[in-house]
């Protein structure tokens, strides 16, 4: 595999983290009050296993480009199937995510990211009108997308 021309990992804010452990934290409290001590941290430590695992992968997907392919999730799809890629501002995003969305369309949401990408998909034996992606740089993925697209 070459190196991606475009690589983004959606990783939780720094806010979730922070307020999960501000969770945890009061959680202890609580538990700490009403059972043994050692039931507590048993309890605080699977809480806490728990929260990291979810963090970590729900964080853990990836938009990336690289041999031709557009992987967003667990999806994949040739270049010869893309068609143009527009980055889309917040509100743009929101409607198209929501209100206007099309029920076929591949999405990879993101509460936290509020800017999008939309590609639209060329390919007559595929019912997906286009695939959203919700990014933190909409417009260097809409550019390496169209660029993609050109190098056919």
């Amino acid at each position: 595999m070459s190196t991606p021309a475009y690589d983004e990992r959606l990783t939780v804010p720094l806010r979730w983290w922070v307020q999960g452990v501000m969770f945890l934290a009061t959680l202890w409290i609580a538990v700490i009050l009403w059972v043994p001590a050692a039931l507590a941290w048993g309890i605080t430590a699977a809480t806490v296993s728990l929260f990291a695992l979810a963090m970590i992968v729900y964080g853990n997907a990836r938009i990336t480009i690289s041999d031709g392919i557009l992987r967003a999730g667990p999806a994949r799809i040739e270049a010869r199937y893309l068609g143009e890629a527009i980055a889309l501002d917040e509100t743009e995003a929101h409607h198209l995510a929501g209100r206007d969305a099309d029920a076929r369309a591949y999405l990879l949401l993101r509460p936290y990211l509020k800017r999008a990408v939309r590609v639209a998909i060329d390919d007559p034996a595929d019912p997906t009108p286009y695939w959203l992606l919700f990014t933190r740089h909409p417009v260097a993925l809409a550019k390496t997308v169209n660029a993609l697209r050109a190098s056919l």
